[in-house]
């Protein structure tokens, strides 16, 4: 079955272009000429958003947020002229995938398109309160994670950190947004504590250590795959 992409960008000829070689790719592609028309548009059988940043109405950062606000975690790329450090932080932070700056190239699109596809294609499988990646097994219930079959001595917070990676094995997770979701109701932790307990969590993992991968100057993700 192919692939479903959304393109939303406020400029009719993108539109166009990037459908016209995605559909040549075998790509099924809906195109939207603002967020708020991809909204309406936008659907759980969509594998994957590329997103223009700079539009009239709502910019893509806010679309984005939006929609990792309401739980949708579908792989979003954007798509701006854009392209400074901070820029390039607040996609990431806002839950992007990747980021690929304007102008660019058909053939980056496609590569960057085809690698985010292929990260999603390794999310985890999900049985209940079981989840399952690689050969990392995690019971929400008995709050135990395993290797194998090597049960691993997680302390409360990296065993919420570890599931929260592992739960959007996709998605690069700041510090900051760590903190909101592990540390809720704990005042005055520092983005250090998180380096700290993750060093900790990396540790334990021993020779899986590479599951937990540092985007360095954006945040932490979870990484099936050994680099």
């Amino acid at each position: 079955m192919s692939k479903k992409i959304l393109v939303v960008d406020d400029e009719c000829d993108i539109c166009e272009i990037l459908s016209f070689n995605l559909q040549n790719e075998g790509y099924e592609v809906t195109t939207a000429l603002s967020a708020e028309d991809a909204l309406k548009k936008l659907t759980p059988e969509h594998n994957l958003i590329l997103l223009d940043v700079m539009m009239g109405g709502m910019s893509g950062f806010r679309l984005a947020e939006r929609l990792r606000r309401d739980g949708n975690n579908t792989p979003i790329i954007f798509l701006t002229a854009k392209d400074t450090e901070n820029d390039m932080l607040t996609g990431f932070s806002v839950g992007a995938d990747d980021y690929i700056s304007k102008p660019f190239s058909l053939k980056e699109v496609s590569a960057r398109v085809k690698a985010v596809l292929k990260r999603t294609e390794e999310v985890a499988e999900i049985k209940g309160n079981i989840l399952e990646i690689d050969e990392l097994t995690i019971d929400t219930l008995a709050k135990e994670a395993k290797i194998g079959e090597t049960v691993l001595q997680l302390t409360k917070t990296e065993f919420e950190i570890l599931h929260l990676l592992a739960s959007n094995p996709s998605r690069v997770y700041s510090r900051r947004q760590m903190i909101d979701n592990i540390w809720q109701d704990t005042p005055y932790i520092t983005e250090r504590t998180v380096d700290v307990h993750i060093t900790r969590l990396r540790k334990k993992l021993g020779d899986k250590s590479y599951y937990i991968s540092n985007r360095t100057g954006f945040g932490y993700k979870f990484n099936p795959s050994e680099p």
